[in-house]
């Protein structure tokens, strides 16, 4: 019954005009037309993974987890059944909505519409990108992640780790507390960070190629009251990232180069040096909070906080030569 990773999800909109823009010129996702009130974006061979509501809201309207088959489906109902969780059994019609086989839906501690479902649709058909970008890191990791704003930890991660079974990757507690839970090997497909609201905080998508996240800086610099946050690096799955305000008034964070958890040998621990290694000025944050996060990085630096960069086939090169700072990191994981 393991949750196997993050499979769709659905937005709401008061336009749907503004989110063909952004989905496609900017994102770089497949555009596809639905009905007049809602549209779906692809980003790989799954004919869709983004789907835009225009309901006249904002936020997001629901989330698709992906489960290995029927009989794994059943068993996670059968188990939010017995722990007093309301679980509606989808319709045809819903499913054939979502493109998926089958479909069960259930509300977190926060409201938030979860859906749980198998045999997602996939087309032989190629990707075609709404912009030129190399695509996106899917396949068994999923979409990307979604990071959730809570009023109390402690009455929505139970429901989480305890009910679903996510294993808690890691954890920092200033600027404020933040836990970041995986379903597989990517660093997280879901985190909760504890700021007194209910909404979701931002949606991660990964891209094959650091040059795709670059030339993506240069379109929003073009509207720069639309970066939230600025180019920069997170301690703790490695990604560099920028982040935008999208049409559903929540950010998108585009992104590259995220590490990968063995769970073999992974041990959850507190990231003490804050969310990231450089950058990430947050500019949706109050003044205070802000600075807090900037003494964080300056730390980071003072002490030479670095890290590897996460890379996978086909989007480097090996440069020849010596670099002691290396060599000196591969002694010290090797003692």
């Amino acid at each position: 019954m393991t949750v196997q990773a993050l499979g769709y999800i659905g937005v709401r909109a008061k336009s749907l005009e503004d989110w063909a823009g952004y989905g496609s010129n900017f994102l770089g996702l497949q555009r596809i037309d639905k009905t007049r009130s809602s549209m779906a974006f692809r980003m790989d061979d799954r004919k869709q993974r983004l789907v835009v509501d225009a309901d006249g809201g904002q936020g997001i309207g629901f989330f698709g987890w992906e489960m290995a088959d029927a009989a794994a489906l059943e068993a996670l109902a059968a188990r939010l059944e017995s722990k007093g969780f309301a679980v509606a059994r989808g319709s045809r019609a819903l499913a054939d909505e979502r493109l998926v086989k089958d479909l069960v839906v259930v509300n977190d501690p926060e409201g938030n519409r979860l859906e749980f479902f198998h045999g997602a649709a996939v087309t032989t058909d190629p990707f075609r990108p709404g912009r030129n970008i190399s695509g996106f890191r899917t396949g068994s990791l999923g979409m990307g992640h979604v990071v959730m704003h809570v009023e109390k930890l402690n009455e929505v991660m139970p429901f989480y780790q305890e009910v679903l079974g996510f294993k808690l990757s890691d954890y920092w507690l200033r600027p404020f507390p933040g836990y970041f839970f995986h379903v597989n090997g990517r660093h997280h497909s879901i985190a909760l960070v504890e700021t007194g609201k209910k909404m979701v905080h931002h949606m991660m998508l990964e891209l094959f190629s650091f040059d795709d996240v670059g030339q993506g800086y240069d379109l929003a610099n073009g509207d720069p009251e639309k970066i939230a946050v600025s180019l920069g690096r997170h301690s703790g799955d490695y990604v560099t990232s920028f982040y935008t305000w999208n049409p559903s008034g929540f950010m998108v964070e585009y992104g590259w180069g995220g590490q990968v958890i063995d769970d073999a040998t992974w041990k959850p621990f507190e990231r003490k040096h804050g969310p990231s290694l450089w950058g990430h000025d947050r500019r949706w944050m109050t003044a205070e909070k802000r600075e807090e996060a900037r003494q964080l990085c300056i730390e980071s630096a003072e002490v030479g906080l670095r890290q590897p960069v996460q890379v996978i086939e086909g989007n480097y090169n090996r440069m020849a030569g010596v670099c002691p700072w290396w060599d000196q990191m591969k002694a010290q994981k090797a003692g």
